[in-house]
């Protein structure tokens, strides 16, 4: 039996949309037609003009992407994040400018992260270093690059804001694959470095460990107050097995470990729960693998700076013809062909 809308609303996580009417707005001001745009996406304009309503995270990531396309911004998310006013972050903001010290502003912002997004969980870990961890749920990791920059870049924007201080990164990291981005380091203060395991900033414990400007311990307790009152109200959002998958594959694809053992095994099941849970889900490790690696190709195709063969590499296949015949049954064409099409419309032919 299918899902019904509502179980399925139970299950996508949301977000506030702050970053997709950003785009909007730009997209727009470049003449591009967005009523397209939206519904290829899964939008609406009338979930634009609403400021409250919540969009699902998948249709923001989608629709970053193709107004990053159409705006010729492959920095779309880190460009947005320059420009907003902070303040519109509603509730989570204030309750951040409103802790005693930076350290316990990130906390707070942990905490509360997913009232603004249900996507995303932060999470900071404090010891020799302290580490801004950000993970995806119940969202495919590979699917995003503006919208994991845009918060990465938008956390350090409110770092800076409230303590008045240049606040900067030991380390930037992101899963995803990018060149190098002389713009992103220098906003950062440090190296970016992408293709990582992890999406997280490292900074230095005593750099975390500031006032901030303006701190109000009573306007905070309030604050805190309603925060954990829209927790309490918020259902949660079932982190569906699928997605967990997916994110669980994309790092063993290259090392050419990604078997079904493995990924159950880093999950913490045993296959036959594994295989019975994907099942419940509609589908069996082989189809998730195949949509990923699906997925992956057409994007790492869109990277100039990749060969055929070192893509062939990060897919977990041994050589270039076994990812060429495979990526055939997909699409019906040849990778380079695929590679030539992107070049085309690069070059505006």
């Amino acid at each position: 039996m299918s899902e019904s809308r509502t179980e399925r609303r139970a299950i996508v996580p949301s977000a506030a949309g702050e970053i997709t009417r950003l785009a909007c707005a730009l997209a727009e001001h470049t003449g591009a037609d967005v009523d397209i745009l939206l519904r290829k996406s899964g939008l609406s304009r009338n979930q634009i003009r609403d400021p409250n309503a919540r969009l699902e995270v998948q249709s923001q990531i989608k629709f970053l992407d193709f107004v990053a396309e159409v705006v010729d911004d492959d920095l779309l998310g880190f460009h947005l994040s320059q420009s907003f006013d902070l303040r519109t972050v509603g509730l989570l903001y204030y309750v951040i400018a409103s802790s005693d010290r930076l350290d316990e502003a990130l906390r707070r912002g942990a905490r509360y992260c997913s009232v603004v997004n249900e996507g995303i969980k932060l999470t900071l870990h404090e010891g020799r270093w302290s580490d801004l961890l950000l993970e995806y749920i119940g969202v495919p990791r590979h699917l995003d690059r503006h919208q994991i920059e845009f918060w990465m870049a938008a956390v350090l924007r409110v770092c800076r804001r409230v303590t008045n201080r240049h606040v900067v990164a030991h380390r930037v990291s992101f899963i995803h694959r990018r060149s190098v981005t002389p713009e992103l380091n220098a906003f950062f203060g440090c190296e970016v470095r992408f293709d990582a395991n992890a999406d997280e900033a490292v900074f230095w414990p005593s750099s975390l460990k500031v006032p901030i400007v303006g701190a109000d311990p009573y306007l905070n307790k309030v604050l805190v107050k309603y925060c954990e009152e829209a927790l309490a109200h918020r259902k949660p959002v079932r982190n569906a097995l699928g997605p967990r998958v997916e994110n669980a594959i994309a790092t063993l694809l290259p090392h050419g470990k990604a078997q079904a053992s493995e990924v159950a095994r880093r999950l913490g099941m045993s296959q036959r729960t594994f295989a019975r849970r994907l099942a419940s889900e509609g589908l069996t490790f082989a189809t998730v693998l195949r949509h990923l690696r699906s997925n992956l190709a057409k994007r790492h195709l869109a990277d100039r700076d990749l060969s055929v063969s070192k893509i062939a590499w990060l897919l977990g296949y041994r050589d270039v013809s076994t990812f060429t015949n495979a990526f055939k049954r997909w699409t019906g064409k040849p990778p380079r062909a695929i590679r030539a099409a992107h070049l085309r419309r690069a070059s505006g032919m």
